[in-house]
């Protein structure tokens, strides 16, 4: 059994000592040094060191762990109020009783017997062992220690517990944790505690010297920095380069500045900043920062000007020079050109005033709204600045940033003034329905003052910080759709529409435009290659399907570079395509439109579509089955398209005696579905073909096949207007149909057609669905107001429906 011992008790706050360890400490309590005191009386100097639960000065034995290391005084330096002691761990030791006597504490101690792992040759624990030891040799490398001094000190231990404890003793680890280890009996476990401790430690002062590394780095490149700029500037000293360089071009932005015709708050801002530059030192950040500034005011053109050419007949020759049709937008710029003439007649230097305009170009890909936007430029003499606004999702891309930030510059807006160099440049905003939202604002809002003819005479950008004026610029922006622009800009914007061309139109943009283009491209002349119009148009309707013009003039470049090969490889001198020499140069056709159903069928109808790749006819097919009278609606049809064939299910029902539906017809579930299925439909439009295919297979009678309808319908049997006349019915004579039913509203939009095609269509127009179901069911007529319908296939009688 252990020796029981009688010991002084000395706490030790914020330290634990730890067997075959020196460890120096103050000791300035009374009780403490009562307690050296007494040891000092016995001959082997014996003390209990343990640590304090917590820092306080006060020490009671309920403060106190129970496990603490035996230990020798062996050096005692006493002074004025205090003492300073070296403490020699012994051995571990179990305070089996704490009590306070004479001011001080004294501990009946056992020693506390370690436990020896159960195999000390096994390669667990010898693998183990070794790994502390190479671990805290590193540990005392990287905390500076000599290698002799480490080498010698492990040495000296061997024991695995000794390594432990000794390792403990030295490492940078809080209190709780060596109180931990010192509890810890088991050699094995102590010493895996140990090695983690180690290793992070290894670890922490590993990304400590990396740190340091990286800001001795920094330091010593800001240092070579400024000495290579000493020596620079003496270098241009003997030169008569240097100070006198920079100042002649200070002396050039000052007098730069001083001949702006700014306004007076930008003056004043300019003059701010100017004194500014004057008190700082040239080589400090915050003067080139202000010099920056300084010489962007001075980049920026407040005065002057671009002389309009108001020549208005020019400028018509120079539009239809660049672009073929698009009669409405350039009949828009001609009026903006006219109208500038007439104030500039009606001034009194001869310049003409007012604000700029703001225009909305929408329509569809590769119509030409950005080339024309180019073109009206050159028919004006204006600059032209073009900015790609898609993806912007940073109001400070409008605005600029702020000078506070580091690399700060204007926005989107001024630096496109200062490369144009002119107050009244034309200024695109490309892609404006295409603009993002972010945490870091949203730039749609910021372009809300730009483009108010009311508010940008005072536009103010975050880096200028003074007004400048952009009420002279003609500013066009473009967009696919209008959904995808706020409202409150809409409203600040004049929409011009391009609609898409039609087949004609495109085979004079290839003749006139792209043919050319492409034979220049590919290195062709006219005499060595010739497409005649049957080629073109094949191209057009077999190999695109586009509102715009650019996969057409992919394709016309396709065909150029194969007959180019030919040429190049000798086989030919000359080439002329005609339409059928398309497909063995391309391929097989990759699109197939729609064509006209080739006689009558009952339950379907021809309905009209229009997307932003042009119009076409789809077809409604309806068919009755066994069920409860419920009605199935597919071909991904939208929700809007749905209630529209509900409306007709719902007027069909509603009608049914007058329009020879039977009525356990009623009771049978009407299938609606509308190819092509993979792809998804939507609108209102399709309201009169619903109406139609649905009556037509309850009462079993043909719908009309060489008629296209569109129109929405209201459950009353009201027909009102719907948008994309002219699409649709381009589409539908694409595909063969010449006769078509349409909403009275929509009849001015047929003036939109072209001339050639509105002399070879029949239109009907109808403000009631029972004047549409007269036109578009076979043998159906309109007398006195009343819709007649001839007996259906089932034999049951003529019908009439009013309203």
């Amino acid at each position: 059994m252990s020796e029981t011992l009688s010991l002084p008790v000395l706490p030790l706050r914020n330290a634990v000592l730890f067997p075959g360890v020196s460890f120096p400490i103050s000791a300035g309590r009374a009780g403490t040094l009562r307690a050296i005191d007494e040891a000092m009386k016995h001959p082997e100097q014996l003390v209990f060191a343990v640590a304090q639960r917590e820092d306080v000065e006060k020490v009671t034995p309920e403060g106190l762990y129970t496990i603490g290391t035996i230990a020798s005084i062996a050096q005692l330096q006493r002074g004025l109020g205090g003492a300073r002691l070296l403490l020699q761990g012994k051995k571990r030791g179990i305070a089996m009783r704490l009590t306070e006597r004479n001011g001080s504490m004294e501990a009946v101690v056992v020693e506390a017997a370690e436990m020896e792992p159960l195999d000390a040759a096994s390669p667990v624990f010898v693998a183990l062992h070794k790994e502390a030891r190479e671990r805290a040799a590193e540990l005392g490398r990287k905390l500076g220690l000599p290698d002799e001094a480490v080498d010698q000190i492990l040495e000296e231990v061997a024991e695995p517990g000794r390594l432990a404890d000794l390792v403990a003793g030295y490492i940078d680890i809080p209190p709780a944790d060596r109180q931990h280890l010192l509890e810890t009996l088991s050699v094995e476990e102590r010493l895996r505690r140990v090695l983690v401790h180690v290793q992070r430690q290894i670890s922490v002062l590993s990304v400590q010297e990396d740190i340091k590394s990286k800001v001795q780095a920094e330091i010593g490149d800001r240092q070579r920095e400024m000495l290579l700029r000493e020596q620079m500037k003496a270098i241009q000293k003997e030169l008569g380069e240097g100070e006198g360089k920079d100042a002649e071009d200070l002396k050039e932005l000052k007098a730069k500045l001083d001949s702006l015709p700014l306004p007076e708050e930008a003056r004043k801002e300019v003059e701010r900043e100017w004194g500014r530059l004057s008190r700082l030192g040239r080589e400090s950040m915050e003067s080139q920062v202000v010099r920056t500034y300084l010489e962007t005011i001075a980049e920026l053109p407040w005065g002057a000007r671009s002389e309009d050419h108001l020549d208005v007949t020019e400028a018509a020759r120079v539009l239809d020079e660049d672009h073929y049709a698009l009669k409405d937008v350039k009949d828009r710029i001609l009026e903006f050109l006219a109208v500038r003439q007439m104030l500039a007649k009606a001034s009194p230097d001869g310049k003409p005033a007012g604000k700029g305009k703001i225009l909305l170009f929408v329509g569809p890909p590769g119509v030409g709204k950005t080339s024309i936007a180019k073109s009206i430029a050159r028919a004006m003499g204006r600059k032209y600045i073009r900015v790609s606004l898609g993806g912007a999702r940073d109001e400070a891309d409008i605005r600029g940033h702020r000078r506070t930030y580091v690399g700060a510059m204007p926005g989107r807006i001024l630096q496109g003034m200062r490369q144009a160099g002119t107050k009244n440049p034309v200024f695109l905003l490309d892609e404006i329905d295409k603009l993002g939202v972010s945490f870091q604002g949203d730039p749609a809002a910021a372009l809300l003052e730009v483009l108010d003819p009311a508010q940008n005479d005072t536009f103010t950008d975050h880096y200028v910080g003074v007004p400048f004026d952009l009420s002279e610029v003609l500013f066009i922006a473009t967009a696919n759709l209008l959904q995808g622009i706020p409202a409150p800009l809409l409203d600040r914007l004049e929409t011009v529409e391009f609609s898409g061309y039609t087949e004609k139109e495109k085979l004079g943009i290839a003749r006139q435009y792209l043919v050319p283009r492409q034979l220049l491209e590919n290195g062709l002349s006219p005499e060595q290659l010739g497409i005649a119009d049957g080629a073109i148009a094949a191209v057009v309707t077999g190999y695109t399907r586009e509102s715009g013009v650019r996969q057409l003039e992919r394709e016309l470049g396709r065909l150029a570079r194969k007959v180019a090969r030919k040429i190049a490889a000798a086989e030919t001198e000359r080439v002329t395509l005609d339409a059928e020499d398309v497909a063995p140069l391309l391929g097989r056709p990759k699109v197939h439109p729609e064509k006209a159903e080739k006689e009558d069928r009952v339950g379907i109808s021809t309905g009209m579509y229009y997307t932003p790749a042009g119009g076409d006819i789809m077809f409604v097919e309806a068919t009755l089955m066994k069920g409860k009278g419920e009605v199935l609606l597919t071909g991904q049809l939208g929700d809007v398209m749905k209630e529209s064939a509900r409306a007709a299910w719902s007027y069909a029902r509603s009608h049914a005696a007058a329009l020879g539906i039977l009525d356990d017809t009623l009771d049978r579930d009407l299938h609606v579905h509308v190819p092509a299925g993979a792809i998804p439909k939507d609108g209102p439009s399709a309201g009169i073909a619903m109406a139609t295919a649905i009556v037509s297979a309850l009462s079993k009678r043909p719908a009309r096949h060489d008629l296209a309808m569109t129109g929405e319908i209201t459950i009353s049997g009201r027909v009102l207007p719907i948008g994309g006349l002219k699409e649709k019915i381009l589409g539908a004579v694409r595909a063969g149909i010449s006769t078509f039913v349409l909403p009275k509203a929509n009849e001015p939009d047929l003036d939109d057609l072209p001339a050639d095609v509105r002399e070879a269509v029949e239109v009907h127009v109808v403000e009631t669905l029972e004047q549409a179901l007269a036109l578009t069911l076979r043998g159906a007529s309109l007398r006195d107001g009343r819709l007649r319908l001839p007996a259906g296939s089932s034999g049951d009688a003529a019908g009439d429906v009013s309203h």
